[in-house]
């Protein structure tokens, strides 16, 4: 076994919230923590990736000065066993953009793009972590089999912190970003 091939021993430990905040960007980079433990994220490919990205410009096109939009972004449900999860998209309070770390309080909206292989931990793990966050909004973005993104939109029910099933748009990711309207970025 070669040196790169050793798995750090902070992957074997349980992480504190303290001890995550210590890292540097680039340690942080690439995974999420789920109750304590790290979860290595593999990479987008360039697709789910430059969807992402494009759905981020849209929404923050559209989201006003009182919202932000943005991709990379660590959101932590938990601090006590340590969660910490990296939605592909995130919406939040613009005047919160520099508090580290973003709080499920700050978030309107969380995006995953589903690549190969995060099928079932994006529509049911992290659609439920984020419910029981309170995080109102959750959209959820595949790519079907013609190459047509279809974007599922889900909205919380405060009184269950359970998501109930929004609107479902096919084709150019902007079509969903009307959306934005309803939600009313400005008031919510």
């Amino acid at each position: 076994m070669t040196a790169e091939m050793v798995v750090p021993t902070w992957m074997h430990t349980q992480i504190s919230a303290e001890q995550y905040d210590s890292w540097s960007e680039e340690q942080c980079a690439g995974i999420e923590i789920v109750d304590g433990m790290v979860v290595v994220s593999p990479s987008a490919s360039k697709r789910p990736n430059r969807l992402a990205r494009l759905l981020a410009n849209a929404l923050d096109a559209a989201a006003g000065s009182e919202w932000n939009a943005d991709t990379d972004f660590d959101v932590r449900l938990q601090d006590v066993p340590l969660t910490n999860r990296r939605p592909d998209v995130i919406v939040c309070r613009a005047e919160t953009i520099d508090l580290t770390p973003t709080r499920p309080e700050h978030v309107l909206l969380v995006v995953e793009v589903v690549s190969p292989g995060s099928e079932t931990t994006d529509l049911i793990v992290k659609a439920d972590q984020y419910a029981k966050a309170g995080i109102p909004f959750y959209w959820r973005v595949e790519q079907a089999a013609t190459g047509v993104p279809i974007t599922y939109t889900y909205v919380l029910d405060p009184a269950t912190k359970v998501y109930r099933d929004g609107e479902m748009f096919t084709g150019a990711i902007e079509t969903a970003v009307p959306f934005s309207v309803a939600i009313d970025l400005g008031s919510a």
